[in-house]
């Protein structure tokens, strides 16, 4: 029986490279030469840490960063910003959470939209993934086309197609 999984997962090669030429650009900058402002990536805690002089640097490394993500072709609602964090002096950071995979809020919002659907599809959460099993290939395919326009929150990526 044909099916596919819904997930939800960052490209980290590519934040990991974004984060990078964010540097590049966050050193060179004119109005931030001279400053404390960086960027640093925890690949294990899948999250990113802005530091700056003021509040106002944050913003604008926070755009850096957005704008060489979207380059890169990673979506940036993947990013979960934290609170601005006072770091002794008159420093003070961001921490930025990269999601991976879906919450089980999600999951149930997706496999409701398939069924109030009307699709001949099911769907069954697995995990942080949603699995969509039905008949025919043209019905999966139905489904994808659905949930890329019904679900506009969650970066959605459908793999493990199988016919």
């Amino acid at each position: 029986m044909p099916s596919f999984d819904t997930v939800s997962e960052a490209n980290m090669d590519e934040v990991k490279n974004a984060i990078v030429q964010t540097n590049k650009v966050v050193t060179n900058r004119f109005d931030l030469k001279g400053t404390s402002a960086k960027v640093e990536l925890k690949e294990k805690e899948r999250e990113v840490t802005i530091f700056g002089d003021s509040e106002f640097h944050l913003e604008q490394i926070m755009i850096e960063v957005t704008q060489t993500m979207g380059k890169r072709g990673v979506d940036v609602r993947f990013l979960d910003k934290g609170k601005v964090e006072k770091i002794g002096g008159d420093k003070v950071k961001q921490v930025i959470k990269i999601k991976n995979g879906i919450e089980s809020d999600d999951a149930k919002k997706i496999v409701k939209t398939i069924k109030d659907s009307k699709l001949k599809v099911q769907a069954s959460i697995q995990g942080d993934a949603v699995r969509v099993t039905g008949a025919k290939r043209d019905d999966l395919q139905e489904a994808m086309a659905m949930l890329r326009k019904e679900i506009k929150d969650l970066p959605l990526e459908f793999n493990n197609f199988r016919d």
